[in-house]
């Protein structure tokens, strides 16, 4: 191939993708018809050719035009939950360029949900009628002169969520989704982590992504209570004291109707995992078609988890991509390359290369390298406990009698904690894959909001969260059937309290990490009751939770009879482990 056949092809000495050979057309507002009459608007990128072509889907809640408009692609901004509609950002732009693939012979439809944008009705988050929606969507655009029959799917976040919510209804003419950076159980991933509400989400992404999408949300509870019960559900929630103390939300449950006030009453209506959460939870069992998957380190309070958890639950061909702390560039700028390369193997039949590169690729953060592999976890993984000991040490050696507690106090004046920390490492320690903290602990109050931080600690004493863990004590209850040393599984469903006093087994799951601890620096671990001061707009969507306003003070226990631990995965380096002396080198 010479220099000037080059043509705008990604290609190596043992694959190949579309060329960028096409021109393209534009269809606007294109109205699309749901079985009950109401009308989706679409706007379709569609290659100058007289042939049909296979058909990518891109289906979300957003601002219609800001999706596919011609910017050039910025950092993402985040959000600013506390933010008003005015300051807007621009996280929502997450569709890709539909130039992009129409150039290389697939009609690009960005499509607006229900209830948003153009598209006629009432927006049903991420629920059962949306869902029947894609279907739809996708069989109409299969049955289109233009289309060869052929349809996928692209996005990330609520676009790649939708993707995995609608492959287990299996419509006939999807033949695969590219979905990295998604949320497969809204519930534990976003709204209700570890049980406790992330209420601070919610109404920010409300101000900031949906204000401008002309979003009418359905009221899905007062559908299904009717009014009468509704109204006395909204005023149970009025008289909870944590909720009382945030004028936010006490104003939202007194204005439940109004704009977008009854998605987020929704979600605080549902603070157990119930049919409503069931129905934003994704049924793996179903699901035939291939699927990339992936997410970023930073997105732990928000997509991450979901990539680990479709890794384990999807059995078709897939692979799974998670690079650096860095949310991917808005509008959605990388991935456009891969996205064709799958899309051309799987709609096209062009052997690329890509099935044959390694499954799993994870970027490990301090080395600025990607780590390959053929599994998750990665094969090489070496679980290895590090015990809570006296001083705040952190260390592998297992307790010594008589070893004791620590308390620390948590109430609306004072959220304090607890730092453990490792000595400073002599080998250069690599921690990949899933993260467990097990710990034995009391209180003086019912219940107990359980966040703990993965720490890495520099030789300054300067501190970066790595991932978050959370757990509401009440909601301790496992689920046997889906739980592992390494990723405990609750289930949300009868959260039983506290009594004070009483010493009792939490088994927390951390979102995975990848990091290399370089010789010099320490492993920490923080244990609190409420989120400390994020200091970037990802660690703020991980943030948010509704805190308590009881008065406690919060014993751990970390000694032979109750030996509280941290469960890390050790991929390199931990030959001889850490040194309790102090490891200083002579």
């Amino acid at each position: 191939m010479g220099f000037e056949e080059y043509n705008g092809a990604m290609f190596g000495p043992n694959w190949k993708a579309s060329e960028r050979k096409h021109g393209y057309v534009i269809d606007r507002d294109v109205k699309i018809p749901m079985p009950d009459g109401t009308l989706l608007s679409a706007d379709i990128w569609r290659p100058q050719t007289d042939e049909s072509c296979p058909a990518i889907l891109s289906f979300h809640c957003y601002h219609q035009s800001g999706q596919t408009a011609p910017m050039k692609p910025a950092p993402h901004s985040g959000v600013n939950l506390l933010g008003s509609a005015s300051e807007r950002t621009n996280g929502s732009l997450e569709a890709g360029d539909p130039t992009f693939f129409a150039r290389r012979g697939y009609t690009h439809v960005v499509c607006n949900a229900r209830g948003t944008g153009k598209s006629e009705g009432e927006w049903h988050f991420s629920g059962t009628q949306e869902q029947r929606d894609v279907v739809e969507v996708i069989e109409w655009i299969a049955a289109q002169s233009w289309c060869n029959g052929e349809v996928g799917m692209f996005g990330i976040s609520y676009l790649a969520w939708t993707q995995l919510f609608v492959a287990p209804l299996n419509p006939p003419h999807l033949k695969t989704i590219f979905c990295p950076w998604g949320t497969t159980d809204i519930y534990r991933d976003l709204v209700y982590r570890g049980g406790m509400f992330a209420y601070k989400w919610p109404i920010g992404w409300s101000r900031t992504s949906l204000t401008y999408s002309n979003c009418r949300p359905f009221n899905y509870s007062k559908a299904k209570m009717g009014e009468e019960a509704y109204k006395a559900a909204i005023a149970q929630l009025l008289l909870d004291e944590d909720i009382k103390a945030v004028p936010e939300l006490v104003a939202i449950l007194k204005d439940p109707e109004s704009g977008m006030n009854p998605f987020i009453v929704d979600l605080a209506l549902h603070s157990l995992y119930d049919e409503y959460w069931q129905e934003r939870t994704v049924d793996y069992s179903k699901i035939r078609i291939p699927a990339y998957i992936g997410g970023d380190w930073a997105a732990y309070g928000i997509h991450l988890a979901a990539a680990f958890r479709s890794w384990e639950n999807l059995d078709v061909p897939k692979k799974m991509v998670v690079g650096p702390p860095i949310y991917l560039d808005r509008p959605l700028g990388q991935l456009q390359h891969e996205a064709v390369r799958w899309f051309d193997h799987w709609m096209k039949g062009i052997d690329t290369g890509i099935m044959a590169e390694s499954p799993v690729r994870a970027f490990v953060m301090n080395t600025d390298q990607w780590k390959h592999g053929s599994d998750w976890p990665f094969p090489e993984t070496k679980f290895t406990p590090f015990y809570l000991h006296e001083n705040a040490m952190l260390s592998e050696h297992e307790h010594w009698p008589y070893e004791g507690s620590d308390s620390f106090e948590d109430s609306p004046w004072m959220r304090t904690s607890i730092t453990y920390a490792s000595p400073s490492l002599v080998e250069e320690t690599e921690v990949v894959g899933p993260i467990s903290l097990k710990i034995y602990a009391a209180t003086t109050d019912t219940d107990i909001n359980w966040i703990v931080s993965l720490l890495e600690i520099d030789q300054s004493g300067n501190e970066r969260i790595l991932t978050k863990g959370w757990l509401k004590g009440s909601h301790r209850e496992l689920d046997m059937e889906k739980s592992s040393p390494w990723e405990p599984v609750h289930k949300h469903s009868h959260p039983v309290p506290l009594t004070a006093g009483e010493i009792y087994q939490f088994d927390i799951k951390l979102v995975p990490t990848g990091n290399l601890f370089r010789a010099g620096s320490k492993i920490g671990l923080k244990i609190s009751c409420a989120d400390a001061q994020p200091k970037t707009p990802l660690e703020r969507i991980g943030a948010g939770t509704l805190t308590r306003t009881a008065v406690s003070r919060i014993t751990v226990f970390r000694n032979e009879e109750y030996p509280s631990y941290l469960l890390l995965p050790i991929t390199k380096g931990n030959i001889l482990g850490t040194y309790f002396s102090g490891g200083a080198r002579v």
